[in-house]
């Protein structure tokens, strides 16, 4: 078997614990995940405290068993891969401390990967056509940006979120809603049955000359719509789906403009799961007469595939990182950028 350009990648930034080996073609050898769902459940999102002590219990056994799947022994990978931040610091430094003891152990260079460039270069990993440079809507439960990805490690960002992110408001709306966790997902299927039309609620941003996101206001908007009683669980879904699939349609057609080189639209990260969503920039990106690229729904969620990959696409530039790497809570993939009004700055 071919094993050149192989790597082994840890995810634990958040409340997945995820291994994968992937080669250089883009063949994933093996891969396995843990989810947390039930541990977070009765608390209706993630308690951190929690996330750290399941990644400190599952991922060496889960290290074992992608091995092991995949008939390949440690000292035959290339590199080890591990998320480095930006993340839940407690789970971020349980998988990267375990990357460092694997490299240190079995003589390998350590990539630090930036869990952001994971979520932007893993469109690449499913699409072989993708080439630079791209306009990215990188959109999940703690980030929403708008980047211009130029090359490996060169990226441009072009829109942030002054408070919250998209999927932020995904999840806390359907907290209020009492849809269930993931709350993502839950919004979506009750979205499903309701009437968009039925609950007036803003569009924060929509229109605006300024680039950025907000979605803290819509939050307020949707609680004070079901606290009033008048409107059923399913339209206040549906309303807020519409409302944030609106705001980023709007947003990303400012971007393209901004961007006239870009070779793509590509979407990624949790919330690139959602199916209206997904439509939407799909027919933005026809009406541009751009290529809408969006990964498989395995890779729009954490996952350690999209870390591996990345771990590639530097690996083959030779980008590697020293043992005494840190892991870091808040990790821009564009630190040039300019500081925006608001909480923007935390991404």
């Amino acid at each position: 078997m071919d094993t050149a350009g192989l790597i082994l990648g840890i995810e634990s930034s958040c409340d997945e614990t995820a291994v994968a080996l992937v080669r250089h073609d883009r063949t994933i050898l093996a891969e396995r995940i843990a989810s947390q769902d039930e541990t977070h459940a009765p608390w209706g999102g993630v308690v951190p405290e929690l996330a750290a002590r399941a990644h400190t219990e599952r991922l060496t056994p889960m290290v074992e068993a992608v091995l092991a799947d995949a008939g390949i022994a440690l000292g035959h990978v290339d590199a080890i891969a591990a998320t480095a931040g930006p993340g839940l610091i407690g789970g971020v430094m349980v998988g990267l401390v375990t990357g460092k003891a694997l490299a240190y152990a079995a003589g390998k260079p350590l990539l630090a990967i930036n869990h952001l460039e994971g979520h932007a270069l893993s469109p690449r990993l499913a699409d072989a056509t993708l080439d630079f440079p791209y306009l990215l809507l990188l959109v999940s439960g703690g980030h929403c940006q708008l980047l211009g990805v130029d090359g490996v490690g060169r990226y441009r960002r072009l829109a942030t979120t002054i408070d919250d992110a998209a999927g932020e408001a995904f999840d806390k709306v359907a907290k209020i809603l009492r849809l269930g966790f993931p709350g993502g997902p839950a919004l979506e299927r009750a979205a499903a049955t309701g009437d968009p039309a039925a609950v007036p609620l803003p569009r924060p941003m929509v229109g605006s000359d300024e680039p950025h996101f907000s979605f803290a206001g819509l939050k307020t908007a949707a609680l004070r719509a079901h606290q009033s009683g008048r409107h059923g669980v399913a339209d206040i879904a549906a309303a807020t789906q519409a409302a944030i699939t609106d705001a980023l349609e709007d947003r990303t057609r400012l971007a393209l403009a901004a961007m006239p080189e870009a070779t793509a639209l590509v979407v990624a990260g949790g919330v690139a799961a959602n199916a209206a969503i997904r439509a939407r920039l799909a027919a933005l990106a026809a009406a541009h007469r751009l290529p809408f690229v969006a990964p498989p729904l395995k890779l729009c969620t954490d996952n350690a595939a999209m870390i591996a990959w990345a771990g590639c696409e530097r690996f083959a530039l030779g980008l590697t990182d020293p043992l005494e790497t840190p892991a870091r809570p808040r990790w821009p993939l564009d630190d040039r950028a300019d500081p925006v009004r608001g909480a923007g700055v935390k991404a």
